[in-house]
């Protein structure tokens, strides 16, 4: 399952690179739309925080949306019901790295998930803290993954139908 957290539209503009954090999650959502693999997004107060960017939200119009108020989704009781709940392995993207990515990522390890964070589609406001959260998952044994990674072991092997629509579409 791929997990997509708090990409909206007041927080994303203080996010260091943001656009190639947003980039990199609408390109994970496409990707896992088209092997199936099932997309939940969190909003966090989108009262106050505002909705998933628009770019992101239009790439993302079958995935299942819950809003929070803690900063772990996991803490919140959102997921409950979803995807994320149902399946073992959760591919985590979104912002902040070091709160409400961390935080979840935290919460689904320590609920016995395999937890796999995409480096390229999580980001902070200060690239240090980004970079203090995964060092922290990763003591937690969180793996932090590339994009392409998650796609090719999402596609598991070559010469495929799906594998030549994949790479045709998304990789580059």
């Amino acid at each position: 399952s791929l997990l997509i957290i708090d990409v909206q539209t007041r927080l994303a503009p203080a996010i260091h690179d943001s656009q190639r954090v947003v980039e990199h999650c609408i390109w994970l959502a496409g990707v896992a739309a088209r092997v199936g693999v099932p997309v939940v997004v969190t909003e966090h107060f989108p009262a106050k925080i505002g909705e998933t960017v628009p770019e992101l939200k239009a790439a993302t119009v079958d995935a299942r949306y819950v809003t929070k108020e803690f900063f772990s989704a996991k803490a919140d009781g959102c997921l409950s019901g979803t995807a994320i709940e149902e399946r073992q392995q959760v591919v985590v993207c979104g912002t902040e790295a070091h709160v409400c990515v961390l935080q979840t990522a935290l919460d689904l390890c320590a609920a016995g998930k395999d937890v796999f964070v995409v480096a390229e589609a999580s980001g902070s406001r200060l690239p240090a803290h980004r970079e203090l959260g995964f060092a922290r998952m990763r003591q937690y044994g969180i793996e932090i993954v590339a994009h392409e990674m998650v796609a090719f072991e999402w596609l598991e092997k070559g010469g495929t139908d799906l594998f030549r629509a994949v790479s045709r579409d998304f990789i580059r």
